[in-house]
């Protein structure tokens, strides 16, 4: 069955975007934390320079992001400053694909990265990831605001607890403590009005997801 455009869609600059992925036939995706710390670093390396963060969430056999593109000129930096280019970003350099297929290929490549390593420490063969992964662009406010929580609250759907705040393996606990990030921290507090606001929005919304679901399995 095809999939639907909107879960397909273009990336443009400076758009907000809901970007999921899961493994084929539902295998694990994270074996150990340390793959769990790796799949991180790899995003940050490989993706940090061409997209902004709000958070995250790696479950069991897939995981969220919301990102938002960076804008052209700042890619373009990043790509002039590289000392070893990829064939993907000199075409886009040289206008032989578009802002959409290069930010597609920086997915890919990150996606590759990380299937190899796990191949290799596993003997695992073969694809890990769905094919074509899903990015849904955000276009409302209450779509964003919606799409956060969901992903923060995502190991609870999944039956990882009943509690999202304690889940380790998504950027909650990031977002309210005071270290260093790499989120968009402040934007996110902004955004709902103050941390206490955050907090509240998505407690309140989890404890409502979550009574759904229980009436359910009754």
């Amino acid at each position: 069955m095809p999939i639907a455009k909107k879960y397909l869609a273009d990336f443009e600059e400076e758009e907000i975007y809901h970007v999921y992925n899961r493994t084929n036939n539902k295998e694990r995706l994270f074996l150990t934390d340390e793959n769990r710390l790796f799949f991180l670093k790899r995003y940050a390396e490989i993706l940090l320079p061409f997209v902004d963060t709000f958070c995250y969430n790696l479950l069991e056999n897939h995981f969220h992001l919301l990102i938002r593109v960076k804008n052209e000129n700042q890619i373009l930096q990043h790509l002039k400053k590289k000392q070893q280019v990829l064939p993907s970003e000199r075409k886009f350099i040289h206008n032989e694909i578009s802002f959409s297929e290069l930010i597609e290929h920086e997915f890919k490549r990150f996606f590759q990265s990380y299937s190899l390593a796990l191949n290799k420490s596993t003997k695992r063969k073969g694809n890990l990831f769905y094919k074509p992964f899903k990015r849904i662009k955000i276009e409302r406010n209450n779509q964003f605001t919606m799409t956060l929580i969901y992903i923060h609250t995502n190991s609870m759907k999944h039956g990882l607890g009943n509690d999202f705040t304690k889940y380790k393996w998504s950027s909650w606990q990031s977002l309210i403590s005071k270290k260093p990030t790499l989120l968009l921290r402040n934007e996110i507090i902004e955004w709902f009005g103050s941390l206490d606001l955050c907090k509240k929005a998505h407690i309140e919304t989890s404890n409502d997801f979550y009574s759904f679901f229980f009436s359910i399995e009754d």
